[in-house]
């Protein structure tokens, strides 16, 4: 198993290895631009007129993300960053097929060591990691990892821009976003997260496992974290000076699940809008029970 996994992921860095260069190259043809490539805002603290080549040009980290929540799924990310500009890669496998997969960067960049959570961290013993009891461990939201438009915290839960696992459960993601200069000076102190599990295997979100603790309308399946992964060799080379963060206390960082929910229900109404899809069928393949 821990052969087949090193095979798949060295399949998938070979796809992303050249992420670099190309970003070498884009910033030398372009190393004023502020748009994201795809037409997108801008992340929470970027000023519009701010530019690249502040810090780290050139720089790129690997993420393994693993599996939470018994999902199998697993990935890896490769970020490139140029100055204050971020490209962000992921190929990840074992999803839920035909389903929106919410994903973030998530951490601190004021010092504290967020880390991936392992199963002490389900609290109310149900055998799920929901993201509640998650996002002391792992951070609070700094970028939403969508598709296009605004990748702000206060995108978090905007599953309609987020991207589809195909038919195989095969992700892939690649957009390229203007970040704060705090997100590129404490980029490894940061790690993404992807959601959405199918435990009972039937490849929808359904409320097996019960309502979503985010919104109860949503099934848990559709908000559970998937996968997590830090990046590679951060405690060598960041040393935090708060501490790993346990759960206890308020969580640094922008936004919490509250205070996501709390940004109005336009927001949620998109989420549930994302999620009532068929496979081709053009009917909610989740919502059987419990809505």
């Amino acid at each position: 198993m821990i052969v087949k996994r090193t095979t798949r992921r060295t399949a998938r860095l070979t796809a992303l290895i050249a992420l670099p260069a190309a970003l070498a190259l884009a910033a030398a043809v372009s190393p004023s631009a502020t748009a994201d490539d795809h037409g997108g805002g801008q992340a929470a603290g970027q000023s519009a007129g701010q530019s690249a080549g502040q810090s780290g040009e050139g720089t790129a980290f690997q993420i393994d993300l693993d599996p939470l929540n018994d999902s199998g799924a697993n990935g890896t990310v490769m970020l490139s960053l140029d100055g204050t500009r971020l490209t962000v890669k992921i190929e990840s496998e074992g999803l839920t097929p035909g389903q929106p997969h919410a994903q973030h960067i998530h951490g601190s960049t004021d010092g504290h060591d967020f880390r991936c959570p392992d199963a002490s961290a389900d609290k109310d013993g149900d055998g799920i990691v929901t993201t509640s009891e998650g996002v002391p461990i792992y951070g609070d939201i700094n970028i939403s990892l969508t598709t296009e438009g605004d990748t702000s915290p206060d995108s978090g839960l905007a599953v309609d821009r987020m991207p589809v696992a195909d038919k195989d459960g095969k992700l892939s993601y690649e957009r390229t976003i203007n970040v704060s200069q705090d997100v590129a000076d404490h980029i490894k102190d940061l790690h993404v997260v992807q959601h959405g599990i199918d435990p009972n295997g039937n490849k929808e979100y359904d409320f097996g496992v019960g309502k979503s603790d985010l919104d109860p309308k949503l099934p848990q399946e559709a908000t559970a974290p998937a996968v997590c992964g830090l990046v590679e060799g951060a405690a060598v080379g960041s040393i935090p000076v708060g501490g790993v963060e346990t759960g206890g206390g308020t969580v640094a960082g922008p936004r919490t699940p509250a205070a996501l929910l709390g940004a109005g229900a336009a927001g949620m109404a998109a989420v549930a809008g994302a999620l009532v899809r068929s496979r081709g069928r053009g009917r909610a393949r989740y919502g059987r029970s419990g809505a």
